[in-house]
C-alpha cells in the first residue's frame, strides 16, 4: 500500500494537535478542536483550512481556450480576465471525470488558464486532459509546487484586509487576482469558497506557505480564528448543498442528474455533449436532492433510500447532523417522481426504515 503524501505544513498541523488521516492520497488534518467547534467558528467568525492537497494545472498557448472548451462542460468563452468558473470534465459514458474551477488569468495577449482539480483526481485529470489535447496548448502540472489556504467566515475580510493595499472586500464572488501579500510575497487571491460563509483562497508557492499560515493565524487572533480540518469543511459544504466528488458525483453520475445543468452549456461542443443533450431532452430518470430526516438518526454515504415497503429506490450520497441547524440532513439520488420538495421518502439506517422529506438546497439559507 502506498504511503499517503505529506503536505508542506504536516509538521505544523501535527504540532497543533490535529488528527491526521489519509485522504485522497494525502495525509491531511481532519480536525483540531472538533468538527462542531470548527464548523461553528467558520459560520460565526473565521477559520483557516490548509487545502494544499488540491491540484493545479496551467494551460497556456494560442489554443488554450479551445482545449478548456473541449474538456469542460461550462462555456469558458464567457470567462473574462480575472474571473473564475465552476465546471466539470464529462467523460464519454455519461458521467463525470471531475469537477473543478477554471481561472482566466490572461496576461496581455497570452491565454493563461489555471485549472484547480480535486486531490484524489490529479493524475486521472492530468491524463484525461492531455489525452484530449490536440490543440496548440501547453499544460503544466504545478500541484507539487503550490500551497493553498482557505480563509473562511464572516470575519475573513477583517482578517485579510491588512495584508493587501487593494480593497479586497470589493472583490466580486468568483474572481481572482495576483497581489502582493505583505510579509509573505506574491500570491493569487480568489473569492470562490466551499463553505457558504464567505472568504478567500490564497494560492502561494510552497516555500512561502508557512509564512502565510502563521501570518493569517496572527492577523485573525482578534476575531477568534482557528485552524480547521477537512471534517468541518465537509459539514459546511453539505449545509450549502455543494457536491463532493466521490460522494455525490463520480464517473457514473450525469451532471444533469446531479443538478449541474447550470454548468452544462449546450451552446458549444464538448466531450459527450451530444449524449448529455439527448439525456436532457429525453428527461431524467433520477435526480440528486436534499433531504432532512424526520425520525431520529443520522444518514450516511451509501445508505439505501427506500419506498414505503422497503424496496431500494436510491442511495444517500452525503449525510450528517448539521451543526448549524441541529438537524440530520443529506443528499441522495432518487427517482425523478420523488424529487419534488415536500415528498416523503425513507432512509434505511442500519436496518431501520426512517422517515425523511425532500427539501430545497441550500439547507442553510443565506442571512
Amino acid at each position: 500500500m502506498t504511503e499517503p503524501k505529506r503536505i508542506t505544513l504536516t509538521p505544523v498541523h501535527e504540532a497543533l494537535g490535529a488528527k491526521m488521516v489519509p485522504f485522497a492520497g494525502f495525509l491531511m488534518p481532519v480536525q483540531y478542536t472538533g468538527v462542531n467547534d470548527e464548523h461553528l467558528t467558520v459560520r460565526k467568525a473565521v477559520g483557516v483550512f490548509d487545502v494544499s492537497h488540491m491540484g493545479e494545472f496551467l494551460v497556456r498557448g494560442p489554443q488554450a481556450l479551445d482545449l478548456v472548451q473541449k474538456v469542460c462542460s461550462n462555456d469558458a468563452s464567457k470567462l473574462g480576465p480575472c474571473k473564475v468558473q465552476y465546471t466539470c470534465l464529462p467523460n464519454e459514458t455519461g458521467g463525470i471525470v471531475d469537477d473543478l474551477l477554471v481561472y482566466n488569468l490572461m496576461e496581455g495577449d497570452d491565454p493563461h488558464y489555471l485549472l484547480v482539480v480535486n486531490a484524489g483526481n490529479i493524475q486521472k485529470d492530468w491524463d484525461w486532459i492531455n489525452r484530449h489535447n490536440s490543440f496548440d496548448a501547453r499544460l503544466e502540472n504545478i500541484s507539487d509546487k503550490m500551497g493553498l489556504l482557505a480563509v473562511q467566515g464572516p470575519k475573513a475580510v477583517d482578517t485579510m484586509k491588512g495584508f493587501f493595499s487593494e480593497d479586497i472586500a470589493a472583490m466580486p464572488y468568483y474572481t481572482a487576482k495576483y497581489a502582493e501579500m505583505k510579509g509573505v510575497g506574491l500570491v493569487l487571491l480568489s473569492v470562490t469558497g466551499y463553505t457558504g460563509a464567505g472568504g478567500f483562497e490564497i494560492y502561494v508557492p510552497n516555500e512561502l506557505l508557512h509564512k502565510a499560515w502563521e501570518a493569517v493565524l496572527e492577523a485573525g487572533k482578534p476575531f477568534g480564528i482557528k485552524p480547521c480540518g477537512l471534517a468541518a469543511r465537509d459539514t459546511l459544504r453539505l449545509e450549502m448543498g455543494f457536491c463532493l466528488y466521490g460522494n455525490d458525483i463520480d464517473d457514473t453520475t450525469s451532471p444533469l442528474e446531479a443538478g449541474l445543468g447550470w454548468i452544462t452549456k449546450f451552446t458549444k461542443e464538448f466531450t459527450n455533449s451530444a449524449a448529455l443533450k439527448a439525456q436532457k431532452e429525453a428527461g431524467l430518470k433520477r435526480k440528486l436532492v436534499g433531504f432532512e430526516l424526520v425520525d431520529r438518526g443520522i444518514p450516511r454515504h451509501g445508505y439505501p433510500v427506500v419506498d414505503d415497503v422497503g424496496n431500494a429506490i436510491g442511495q444517500v450520497t452525503s449525510g450528517t447532523m448539521s451543526p448549524s441547524l441541529q438537524k440530520p440532513i443529506g443528499l441522495a439520488y432518487v427517482p425523478t417522481e420523488k424529487a419534488a420538495p415536500g415528498t416523503g421518502i425513507f432512509v434505511d439506517v442500519r436496518g431501520k426504515k426512517l422517515r425523511a422529506v425532500v427539501v430545497k438546497v441550500p439547507f442553510l439559507q443565506p442571512g
